[in-house]
């Protein structure tokens, strides 16, 4: 419940759910569904040969943190397309591309002295994911691994505001479709909305213009994570 609010009218909510689900639906056509008859998919060789080169490490850090191999697998995929030594503009490295910072916090809670060595990366990246799951504790399984998911592309701060305007909104802030909905109004162009839910009149972690990006890379991983649960049955 949001204290010291101003209360928008309920058209003028639903005028802005409409006009942000606009903005996400491209990020929505085109889904892969897999059902009952799809052909088995053929896993691709680079997915190939990093499950033969690195497939023990994310089997057995998976297992550990308690998640399913081959999702890691698939966020491996979109994160750096199985390349070792990728680095982003931000300085992210890795096949799990941790962030500097975020690397920093994780090295010293693992005790580990270099996570641009393929192996400590995986380790580092699924610990981070796991401490992320942790935060959204009590929901339906499938939800908290995709708003886990989303924190680790946008970070925990922006995937918390967005729950608190799909409740402003009222939504569900457990479900990611609400988040889906709620990401692309973090951005300035909702300023007058953001008045009526934080006294800072913005959002806590500042004004997100990645919407899109993080909804899709959410949607991406998902969508080879079932491919590769037929795959690799």
């Amino acid at each position: 419940m949001l204290v010291g609010c101003t209360p928008m009218g309920d058209n003028a909510l639903r005028n802005i759910k409409t006009e942000a689900q606009g903005e996400i639906t491209a990020n929505s056509q085109g889904s892969a569904i897999l059902t009952q008859g799809t052909p088995t998919p053929r896993l691709d060789t680079a997915t190939r040969m990093t499950i033969q080169e690195y497939g023990h490490v994310i089997k057995a850090n998976a297992e550990r943190y308690g998640f399913d191999w081959r999702l890691m697998l698939a966020v491996m995929k979109q994160e750096s397309a199985y390349s070792h030594d990728a680095e982003s503009r931000k300085g992210a490295r890795g096949l799990m591309q941790i962030m500097p910072t975020t690397g920093g916090q994780v090295a010293e809670q693992l005790g580990i002295e270099d996570l641009t060595h393929p192996n400590e990366n995986i380790r580092g990246g699924i610990y981070y994911l796991r401490q992320l799951y942790n935060y959204f504790d009590g929901l339906e399984e499938e939800e908290r691994l995709k708003l886990s998911l989303a924190a680790y592309n946008a970070g925990i701060a922006r995937i918390y505001d967005a729950q608190e305007l799909a409740a402003y909104l009222h939504d569900d802030p457990g479900q990611w479709e609400s988040i889906k909905g709620a990401l692309p109004l973090l951005s300035k162009r909702y300023y007058t909305l953001h008045r009526n839910v934080w006294d800072q009149e913005r959002p806590r972690a500042g004004w997100f213009g990645n919407a899109n990006e993080t909804i899709g890379y959410v949607e991406n991983i998902m969508r080879s994570y079932d491919q590769m649960k037929l795959a690799l049955n």
